[in-house]
């Protein structure tokens, strides 16, 4: 594969952490301790991100920007499979980038480790299931039905998922390692990130079988 997708992936998924981290920091800082303010906040900035990246970036590299949805493709049969490592390290290597760089224009430590310890149990587990099944839903069921909506619809998902799903919706490995390396309000305790990425894994593998045959071009 060109090194431009590489590198596409590796800049999307830094400016989607950025938005994600820098976002959390600035909403903390401003809404005095409001916390659903500072979700909601938080959530519009990363779907407003997100339709960015996949918009400007999805004719380069197909815009996964998240190991999971890399390997959603891959089982498909719409990914090469010598491609999915170097793809995940861009998107994991982009993630921590762009943490870093969030830490670094707030005039934070740069290098940071999560403290956050309510991101866990059998609760949050099955909603990350939730919450990467239905990413890959609307992914899936986008392409199939209305390709030029997929921006829009991943957007508005993430920004909906922030809200009703009890872990907030990480959804991509990427993401969840690379919130492990930041103590604001986006992270997430590098002990909760193991059983966080094995249930969006487990997910992938439900929607191959489902949505496969939900969206199958079969009348």
């Amino acid at each position: 594969m060109s090194p431009r997708k590489y590198f596409a992936e590796f800049l999307g998924t830094a400016f989607l952490l950025i938005g994600v981290v820098g976002s959390g920091i600035m909403a903390d800082t401003l809404s005095d301790g409001n916390v659903a303010l500072a979700l909601l906040a938080n959530a519009i900035a990363t779907g407003c991100m997100l339709y960015a990246i996949i918009t400007t970036l999805g004719p380069v590299s197909g815009a996964h920007f998240n190991p999971a949805v890399t390997l959603a493709f891959a089982l498909r049969g719409e990914h090469a499979w010598s491609a999915v490592p170097p793809y995940m390290l861009c998107q994991i290597a982009g993630g921590i980038i762009g943490v870093w760089a969030s830490h670094f224009m707030f005039d934070l430590p740069i290098l940071q480790s999560s403290t956050t310890m309510h991101r866990t149990g059998a609760h949050q587990w099955f909603s990350e299931i939730i919450a990467t099944l239905g990413l890959l839903f609307v992914i899936f069921g986008g392409i199939r039905h209305k390709p030029d909506a997929v921006p829009p619809l991943v957007g508005l998902y993430i920004t909906g998922a922030y809200w009703y799903t009890s872990s907030t919706s990480f959804a991509n490995p990427a993401v969840t390692i690379a919130r492990g390396f930041t103590d604001t309000f986006a992270g997430i305790n590098p002990a909760h990130i193991l059983m966080f990425i094995a249930m969006q894994i487990i997910a992938v593998f439900i929607g191959h079988i489902v949505l496969n045959w939900l969206f199958t071009h079969q009348e």
